[in-house]
This record gives C-alpha cells, structure tokens and sequence, in this order.
C-alpha cells in the first residue's frame, strides 16, 4: 500500500502503526504518531490499521544533554 510519512510517499507492507514503526527501526517508546491529523496513543499503534493513502507524522524524542 502507499502512504505519506512526514510529507514523503512510501510503499509499506505495514498493517498497523506499530508494524510501520518497526519497519522504520524506530523505538515504539519514543515514536508519537499523528494519523490523519489525529495523534494515534501508544496503547492503540499495534491495534490501528493502516489504509491506503494514509497522511502519517511520526516524531522520534531523543534525550541527551
């Protein structure tokens, strides 16, 4: 399916949020996603479903001084 992460289109073989993040190699704790200009809680990345044409914003936090 083809979507839109952070304004680039990708072809994924995600089903879900969480599927996508670790697609990406990123630490589900520390990814916040918007899906469709709505933030998506941690708790629900592994249970919400990914469509085609979906708009998804991911932001990594990253500690340090």
């Amino acid at each position: 399916m083809r979507i839109e992460v952070n304004g680039q289109g990708r072809d994924t073989s995600a089903a879900t949020i969480l599927g996508l993040i670790e697609e990406l190699s990123l630490d589900p704790r520390k990814v916040a996603v918007e899906r469709n200009l709505e933030i998506v809680p941690r708790s629900l990345h592994a249970t919400t479903e990914l469509a085609d044409g979906d708009k998804i914003e991911l932001v990594q936090f990253v500690g340090g001084g």
